[in-house]
Order: C-alpha cells, then structure tokens, then sequence
C-alpha cells in the first residue's frame, strides 16, 4: 500500500531530526521518494520557531494504525514531549494518506483531516508527485493553488 507521512522540526538540529526519522523510517517500510526540507512558519499554538519540513511516499504492508503507532514511537524516541497543544516539537510524523483507507477513530484519521489545508505538507507533495490526490478532497496541485 502506498503511504504519504509529513516530517516536521522546529526544535534543535531540525534537519538531523528528520533525517534521522527517515533512516529510521527506511527500515520499517520502502522509501519510494523524499521531498526537499522546506523552511516554513508555524501554523497555530504559540510562539515559536519556524519549521523543517518534508513529505516521503513509501509501499508498506503495515495496516494504518500499526504505522501510525511507529511514527509515535519513533517521534518519542527523538525526544518529541506532548505538553504543549501546537507547540514547538523536535519531531512530528502525520500519517497523511495511507491507500485508499478511510478512518475515522479515536486513534486514527485518514487522509488526515488538516492535510488539504496546510500549504507545508502540500508543497512538498506536490514536489515528488505532481498527481497526487487526497480522498474527498481531490488534487493537491488544486488545493495548494487555492491556499495562495
């Protein structure tokens, strides 16, 4: 199943935190593509650096949840703390769209529910697949050039 997971730092060596997240990532499913780090501001909670950010695409046999709970245990052990809503992070790891799956629970929401509005994840995706799609939301080329 093709995955598509944003990467974002905005606290110490950003850049070695997400490429430490990819290496780590790499071992657990197969990375197709990467996108360049992309420098952009803080969206939401309070004042803080800007931020690093990507998107990779991979195949992987894991079911969403199951990926989902990798990212976060990979996020914790690059130090990610969850007390501040919104706050500054030293990794953050989304599961943006996993196949064509369609959750909605507790634990899991996909395509991820902010995704089709946030120009740092879009961009990036734009960049290694131009044709890319969100369920229910359509075309990212479309939603990044209405968030201009």
């Amino acid at each position: 199943m093709k995955v598509v997971i944003a990467l974002g730092s905005n606290l110490g060596d950003r850049e070695n935190y997400l490429n430490t997240a990819i290496q780590e990532l790499s071992a657990a499913i197969s990375i197709t593509s990467v996108s360049s780090f992309y420098e952009t501001d803080p969206v939401g909670g309070p004042d803080q650096p800007d931020y690093l950010n990507a998107v990779l695409i991979a195949e992987c046999t894991h079911e969403p949840v199951e990926l989902m709970q990798l990212l976060l245990q990979i996020e914790a052990r690059l130090g990610r703390v969850r007390d501040v809503p919104l706050g500054p992070r030293t990794l953050d790891l989304d599961l943006i769209t996993a196949g064509d799956h369609l959750i909605s629970t507790e634990e899991l929401t996909l395509p991820h529910p902010r995704a089709h509005e946030r120009a740092f994840v879009l961009r990036p995706w734009l960049e290694i697949d131009p044709d890319a799609r969100i369920p229910g939301h359509g075309s990212i080329a479309l939603l990044l050039s209405a968030l201009s």
